[in-house]
């Protein structure tokens, strides 16, 4: 014979144990949206980090994109737990190799480290060092638009050996050393120096080749005499040549791969009191109060249109 009491206490127990698991992952569901987005686990979070700019190009204005500037934003992108990703918004059209091969570095070590996947997104342009960085990428997404490719070494000055003989002004240069007066363009342009100039360019260039080789691969379509010529297209054709995975942009590639519920927070650099990054506001406003910065800042202004302009940018 069945005891109908002690059924109906311990339907009535467990009836008031669901009740409160209930409240308990209601509340527990409450707190989860105060907590940082960075901390949470109910939805996949792939931080972004913005790498805009000429690389290497600084001014007291414009700080370039360095190293320097931007390590301690990329250790805090691949820090955040749970991560699926690390987004790279990437719109350079290239500058220092050096700067380039160095940022490139960090991303790939940092990758490494965390077992992170990265994603980049180009935008006006991945050219030059700014491709360069985006071979850091596990895959490249890019606008259809957007200029790729530039895979080359470029460098330029002027002359004005004959505007100072007109001027009746006379050069004296004293070294010690039989090259340190190397490209001088005070000087006459002397070939030997041009070839020694064209060696270290044609270094820096196979070093260039061989880092997008190991990072594309396969991927890549098309003659070394025309992938590595310098030339640049826009994102289609680069797609063509394997320099490119596919057309998109940010947000769409993200919540078709993540899902709807995808979190994006940007990373960006940290910032002083008075909202600029370091130095400081008071080294900035010296700079730019001191003649020669704001003549180096119209200078440096010139150079990095043309530098973009070189693109249609």
């Amino acid at each position: 014979m069945t005891d109908r009491s002690t059924n109906d206490g311990s339907a009535a127990g467990g009836s008031a144990a669901a009740t409160i698991r209930e409240a308990c992952s209601r509340a527990l569901a409450g707190l989860q949206t105060l907590v940082p987005q960075r901390f949470r686990r109910d939805r996949p979070i792939v931080p972004v980090v913005r790498l805009t700019g000429i690389i290497g190009f600084s001014t007291p204005l414009r700080p370039g994109l360095t190293l320097a500037t931007v390590a301690r934003t990329l250790d805090r992108a691949f820090a955040i737990g749970h991560g699926a990703a690390v987004a790279l918004v990437i719109n350079s059209p290239g500058g220092s190799a050096v700067q380039s091969h160095l940022i490139f570095r960090r991303i790939r070590q940092l990758a490494e480290q965390h077992n992170r996947r990265v994603i980049g997104f180009i935008e006006d342009a991945g050219a030059s060092g700014g491709y360069m960085i985006a071979c850091a990428a596990d895959e490249i997404v890019a606008d259809q638009h957007s200029i790729v490719g530039s895979i080359g070494v470029v460098g330029g000055s002027f002359g004005f050996d004959k505007l100072i003989a007109k001027l009746g002004v006379e050069r004296r240069l004293y070294t010690s050393g039989d090259h340190e007066a190397m490209l001088d363009p005070f000087l006459p342009e002397n070939p030997e120096h041009v070839a020694r100039l064209k060696a270290i360019q044609q270094d820096i260039h196979s070093s260039f080749i061989d880092l997008v080789k190991s990072r594309r691969g396969a991927k890549l379509n098309g003659a070394d005499e025309d992938l590595f010529s310098g030339e640049y297209w826009a994102a289609r054709k680069g797609i063509a040549l394997g320099l490119v995975d596919r057309i998109g942009d940010l947000r769409s590639t993200l919540r078709e791969r993540y899902g709807d519920k995808v979190e994006t927070p940007l990373v960006a650099a940290s910032r002083s009191l008075f909202g600029r990054t370091a130095p400081g506001v008071s080294a900035e406003i010296g700079n730019l109060l001191d003649r020669p910065a704001l003549t180096d800042e119209l200078i440096s202004s010139l150079e990095a249109r043309a530098l973009w302009a070189r693109f249609g940018l």
